[in-house]
């Protein structure tokens, strides 16, 4: 199970963070946001993706005002970056990782 938690927007949309693992078997873990219509529109998008773990179990870290920004000025409306470099590292498109194992 995923940590994570999601924001509801005022427009009724939702903004969901889950940290997990790294999908190319790394030892860290990667935070991932996505804006959706709901809850489950984003953990589905995530399972498309090769997020199989993706699953929102209550809402110990929601998202924060920094990250749901990020998100929403993203045309993907799906950004990560990895957990552990903290605020340093900027927030990473989604389709650029397919790009480069490509």
């Amino acid at each position: 199970m995923a940590v994570g938690g999601f924001t509801k927007l005022p427009n009724g949309n939702v903004v969901v963070a889950l940290k997990l693992p790294h999908p190319g078997g790394a030892e860290d873990s990667v935070r991932v946001i996505v804006h959706a219509q709901n809850r489950q529109r984003a953990l589905t998008r995530l399972r498309n993706l090769g997020f199989r773990a993706a699953r929102l179990s209550g809402n110990t870290e929601p998202p924060t005002p920094d990250e749901v920004t990020a998100v929403l000025h993203h045309p993907d409306g799906l950004v990560w970056r990895h957990s552990a470099s903290g605020s340093e590292e900027l927030w990473q498109p989604f389709r650029a990782t397919h790009r480069r194992a490509g």
